[in-house]
């Protein structure tokens, strides 16, 4: 079984459904698996719950909650309604951790510092369901050039800074895609451990030229991220779990069928990821 790999089936959005995606990870002993919320909604909660179980697939995370910030208060708590439901579908899936992209400027506001206080807010209103839930919240900071539209936190230390005001229960998720580019990436990566707020470790790599932002994510050692380096910081923070490859490739992998992509990926992990 290839244990310290987890496949977010973002990599897989060729057509594919849950159980086929399923299927392809299991013929490479990719036991581990990440979906997101639409691709259960897809298949139903209760069947992906019942494929999930029946195969002893661990789920390393759910994607995503988060998106809180909003114009008006009636927003904001829908938004906070709907992350309520992501706690009970990642619940019912046995979850590690529900991964939380926060959102960023609403509507046309320029203020960035308010809407990072109505994502503390967001989340601060979950967070009694997701403890009673027992579903850890797992801020994923993304790229700076997201801060306007999709992640208004950016850096770690930012993550980390919200989980230690809302105390246990909020970590967070590491996505090199978004993070290896931070000159204070060691020293961030050591505090989260000291804190023990690592909650999952996210894969890919960084294509030079990017010929988009969001959907043009490269296949481990296609780019220039030096990902052996991020993970002897995350294992020496005291994380010691899967690997999880997430590729957003609209026009390369996601173009290719599924039984390749996850045998490219298994490959990769072991020659780029882990430097075998």
């Amino acid at each position: 079984m290839t244990q310290q790999l987890s496949m977010n089936l973002a990599t897989l959005r060729n057509g594919s459904s849950f159980a086929q995606m399923v299927d392809d990870c299991l013929r490479h002993g990719v036991t581990a698996i990440s979906p997101w919320r639409d691709q259960v909604a897809a298949v139903g909660l209760a069947e992906a719950a019942s494929i999930v179980k029946a195969n002893g697939l661990r789920v390393t995370g759910l994607c995503r909650g988060g998106m809180f910030p909003a114009e008006t208060a009636a927003g904001r708590q829908a938004n906070v309604d709907d992350n309520l439901r992501a706690i009970d579908e990642a619940a019912a899936l046995g979850a590690d951790c529900l991964v939380l992209v926060v959102g960023g400027l609403p509507g046309a506001s320029r203020d960035l510092p308010g809407a990072r206080q109505m994502v503390n807010d967001g989340i601060a209103a979950m967070l009694p369901h997701a403890r009673a839930s027992g579903v850890p919240l797992a801020i994923e900071p993304l790229h700076p050039m997201y801060a306007a539209d999709r992640a208004c936190v950016n850096t770690i230390d930012q993550a980390l800074d919200i989980a230690a005001e809302l105390g246990e229960g909020v970590g967070v998720a590491i996505d090199v895609y978004h993070v290896w580019w931070d000159p204070k990436l060691a020293a961030a990566i050591a505090r989260a451990g000291r804190e023990q707020r690592i909650y999952a470790h996210h894969i890919c790599d960084w294509l030079v030229p990017t010929t988009d932002m969001l959907l043009d994510r490269g296949m481990m050692g296609d780019g220039v991220i030096d990902l052996p380096a991020i993970r002897a910081m995350i294992e020496a923070a005291g994380y010691h779990g899967p690997q999880e490859v997430e590729i957003f490739s609209r026009d390369n992998w996601w173009k290719r069928p599924g039984d390749e992509v996850v045998r490219v990926c298994v490959e990769r992990v072991k020659r780029v990821a882990n430097g075998e």
